[in-house]
Order: C-alpha cells, then structure tokens, then sequence
C-alpha cells in the first residue's frame, strides 16, 4: 500500500470519528429532549406570561404560589414550548390554575428556554382548599361582550 492508500484510510477515520461524535450528539440532544428529570403540578395565580427571545422563541411565564392564605408568596418560573398550551394559559391568566410540568435537565442552551420546567397542561381550579374540609369556590369566567 502507498502514500496515497494510507491518506485515503486515514481521511477515512477521521470522517467515522466525525460522524461518531455527530451521532453521540444528536442522542445526546435526542435523550435530554425525551427524558424528563421530574413531573408534577403546581397551583398558583398566573401573574406574567410572554413570547420571549432573539432566534428561539419559547413562551415564558411566572406564577405566584401561597400555600396558605396570609403566608408569604413564592413566585414559580416556567416555559412553555406548545401553542396550544400558551393560548390556553393567556385565556386562564389571572384565575387560579394548576401547571402540570415536566423538568428537563441538561439541555446545553437556552435556546430551549429560559428554565428547566416546561409546562404541558393547563387546568382551571374551580375550588381554592383553606383547611381540611373547607373550599372556597372561584369566581366564574365572565361571558365575553356580544358582537
């Protein structure tokens, strides 16, 4: 085998090496879009919620938690990648809700938004609980104004 052979398989390793690490990559990128850390819900008041960055655009939004009345609030951040569910959270802002989310952990940018619970589901809370046995309901959505 010659000089020229031997250039020939060596291009060739260095292309396999190339697409090894492209493919470790993309299943890299693939298992930190699919797997979720942790799920769950939070309840809260919607206080913020707004179409946000330069080149990736992800919906982002802040909700105020209380776990009792009188206790001192905490502010929960979230993104939000689906349409749907953006539009759905718009219509509900500002009335109690529960966010079901998803934590994704290590995605490499904040191209994918700006914190790591992404919400998937909205759902309106019709009953606020103050103690065992005791709810408040909430206040029904006014109708819109005739056309």
């Amino acid at each position: 085998m010659g000089a020229r052979g031997q250039r020939c398989l060596g291009a060739l390793r260095v292309l396999i090496g190339l697409l090894l690490i492209a493919a470790l990559l993309v299943g890299y990128f693939w298992v930190a879009l699919a797997w979720s850390y942790s799920t769950g819900e939070r309840a809260g008041w919607v206080q913020k919620f707004s179409r946000k960055g330069w080149i990736c655009k992800t919906w982002e939004g802040e909700m105020a938690t209380v776990s009792m009345p009188g206790s001192t609030t905490e502010k929960f951040f979230f993104t939000v990648w689906n349409d749907a569910v953006a539009e759905q959270i718009n219509k509900v802002t500002g009335r109690r809700v529960n966010l079901h989310y998803e934590q994704k952990v290590g995605l490499p940018t904040s191209c994918f938004g700006e914190t790591r619970y992404f919400v998937t589901r909205v759902t309106l809370v019709e009953e606020i609980p103050l103690a065992p046995g005791i709810v408040v309901p909430t206040p029904p959505t006014p109708a819109p104004p005739p056309k």
